[in-house]
């Protein structure tokens, strides 16, 4: 029989938060803030950072990291901004139909896995949709530093252009948007090519989005370590499979659209988390044995890593096949 499902353990600290203000920006995206149930002030954070945030939903809790769009300066609130995703999993399905005002949360201490590199002398943001978020909270930061940037915004159009009219009217001549359904695009290719030596790209959007800027910047020559992408990767669903934890000596099942990682929490066995989205490495669990094939899905892990089989990131990968014990 199983252990009494138990709140998850994350790789950090967490606040007590009450839900302040709920700010609908258009038909898809929602602003949540939220200020600290003890009245002190929030940990200060990095342009960049995420939060994870953790839903109680009949039962089932889920967590799901979201960046942080306030101003760091400002440590009486937090901000993130939810994209409803009506074909998720029910997170932002939950933020979105079942969270009110005044209602108590709990969330992580920030954790930066998506920082500026301040070493740089200029910094070109890419956004793709709701990827505009990290970008707030950076474009906050480097207007009070003084700091040089630019922001390449795409968007499906003009309706869902979420934080478009602030972002245009506070910096006309360093905002750019395209819209997809007018048929602009980003000029990637001179986009790259006219910037001065020393500049930074970051890009925060979907996958195909990420890939096309890395490869484009590849090809024109610009260092790995001078472009830098986020990307949270949802899980996916999949066939039922069954695991063994041998340090907990305990066999659970992992359900359709259930993760590795929330099995393994739902049956009170400890794993460390930070991102929840196969990019921060926290989770990352070795095999002792496995009879089948793993799908792996996450950033963290190399090719030669995916193909020992000797690793997987429970966050988002999946194994199918008879046999697979993890040493949890």
């Amino acid at each position: 029989m199983s252990a009494a499902p138990q709140k998850a353990k994350a790789g950090a600290e967490k606040i007590e938060v009450e839900v302040s203000a709920i700010v609908p920006l258009n038909d898809l995206v929602t602003r949540f803030e939220f200020t600290r149930r003890d009245g002190l002030p929030f940990p200060p954070f990095s342009a960049g950072a995420h939060t994870v945030v953790e839903m109680n939903d009949d039962g089932r809790t889920r967590l799901n990291p979201y960046s942080l769009m306030s101003d760091p300066a400002d440590s009486t609130k937090y901000a993130i901004s939810v994209r409803r995703d009506d074909e998720g999993r029910g997170g932002s399905l939950f933020m979105h139909r079942k969270v009110k005002v005044g209602e108590t949360m709990t969330i992580t201490y920030p954790v930066n896995l998506f920082p500026l590199d301040l070493r740089g002398r200029k910094h070109v943001f890419l956004a793709g949709g709701i990827g505009i978020t990290p970008f707030m909270a950076m474009i906050a930061y480097l207007e009070r530093m003084g700091g040089a940037w630019e922001l390449h915004y795409a968007c499906r159009s003009e309706a869902l252009g979420t934080y478009v009219d602030e972002l245009t009217s506070r910096h006309p001549n360093k905002v750019h948007v395209y819209y997809d359904d007018k048929k602009q695009a980003i000029a990637l290719e001179d986009l790259l090519d006219g910037q001065p030596l020393g500049t930074h790209v970051y890009v925060c959007g979907p996958q195909g989005m990420i890939q096309w800027v890395h490869k484009t910047a590849a090809a024109h020559g610009w260092p790995d370590e001078n472009v830098h992408s986020e990307e949270f990767l949802a899980p996916q669903p999949g066939k039922p499979f069954e695991v063994r934890l041998c340090k907990s000596d305990i066999t659970i099942q992992v359900g359709e659209h259930e993760s590795l990682l929330e099995a393994i929490e739902r049956c009170g066995v400890e794993a460390p988390f930070l991102c929840r989205g196969g990019a921060c490495g926290q989770c990352e669990t070795d095999v002792v044995e496995a009879d089948g094939e793993f799908i792996h899905r996450d950033h963290w892990l190399d090719d030669d890593d995916h193909a020992s089989g000797k690793k997987i990131m429970p966050c988002v990968s999946r194994f199918v096949g008879k046999t697979l014990v993890l040493d949890r």
